[in-house]
């Protein structure tokens, strides 16, 4: 398993969306962070899997919710640049380095 990284960005997301389950259903919150750590050891095990969503990154859709995480695949790592609702500001991350 490869080691990855977030884009800060990507952490804010992260926190923000499990706020809001979790503000809706106790418990929702961390069920969105468990399948996001549950996805995101799935890109670290099998990192060209994603589908590819421009030259250098590549994305994978969660289950259960509907968010995104896109990732740039490096050599030894992969960098998570963002946890992208999928029906909100399509394509903001493009932009993160």
């Amino acid at each position: 398993m490869i080691s990855y990284s977030f884009h800060p960005d990507a952490e804010t997301e992260i926190e923000e969306a499990s706020l809001f389950y979790e503000s809706q259903v106790v418990g929702l919150g961390k069920s969105f962070l468990a399948e996001v750590d549950r996805t995101i050891s799935l890109i670290r095990d099998f990192p060209d899997a994603g589908f590819p969503v421009g030259p250098a990154r590549r994305r994978v859709l969660l289950d259960r919710f509907p968010y995104t995480i896109v990732y740039q695949r490096h050599p030894e790592s992969v960098a998570i640049v963002a946890i992208a609702h999928q029906r909100r500001r399509p394509n903001y991350w493009r932009r993160r380095k």
